[in-house]
């Protein structure tokens, strides 16, 4: 737990929900939030699906923008203890070890437990590269990539998800442009994949890559 008790991961868990909670009905009226454009160019009622949770914070802006028919939430909320992973939010001290990710996982259920009765939320928890063995092809209008940010893992999400989204479907994703400690995996596996061919680029604007998907499903 490096250090920090339950109780104390609890807290640091929590306490940025608290905040959420005072700043949302005062902050969005005045200001779009973080990441919004992306969810705005999401086709309204469509499914979709978002790679790397967390607390559920992009998770609930794809629900309110989007108002999906069907939202599959996939992350293993898996504390990772190699050294690679020492600066992430899932590895070394700032992890703390599986209890907080469990704890993550939990308050993440808790908030989208209304989503998840209705049948709207799907919650799959699961590295990407298995839980995309559930999905038919052709499936989703779009995914949103948000994963391990290493090259090799990016390269898989975006090759294994290509054939389940629809011709003509979005692919888009965070941190796009940014070293961090994944040395630049994500811009790396998204310029391959363009260059491939497999995805024409629709944005690139703060961080955010959204492609569309060329061709039919392999």
């Amino acid at each position: 737990m490096g250090g920090l008790s339950v109780a104390d991961a609890r807290l640091k868990v929590t306490e940025p929900l608290r905040r959420l909670r005072w700043w949302i009905p005062s902050a969005v009226v005045r200001r779009k939030l973080p990441r919004q454009f992306v969810m705005e160019r999401m086709p309204k009622h469509s499914v979709g699906a978002e790679i790397g949770v967390w607390l559920g914070d992009f998770s609930a802006l794809a629900l309110r923008v989007v108002k999906p028919q069907a939202l599959h939430l996939i992350d293993p909320w898996k504390y990772e203890p190699d050294p690679a992973y020492q600066k992430s939010q899932y590895g070394g001290e700032k992890g703390c070890g599986q209890a907080r990710m469990d704890l993550i996982f939990s308050l993440a259920l808790k908030r989208f437990k209304r989503d998840i009765a209705s049948g709207v939320v799907c919650v799959h928890r699961s590295p990407s590269t298995a839980a995309v063995a559930t999905f038919p092809d052709d499936y989703f209008d779009w995914v949103y990539i948000d994963g391990n940010h290493q090259y090799e893992f990016v390269r898989k999400d975006l090759e294994a998800f290509y054939p389940k989204v629809k011709s003509d479907g979005l692919i888009a994703g965070d941190d796009y442009g940014h070293d961090g400690w994944w040395q630049g995996g994500v811009t790396r596996a998204v310029d391959e994949f363009v260059a491939r061919g497999l995805g024409e680029v629709v944005l690139i604007e703060d961080s955010q890559f959204v492609l569309r998907k060329k061709g039919q499903a392999r």
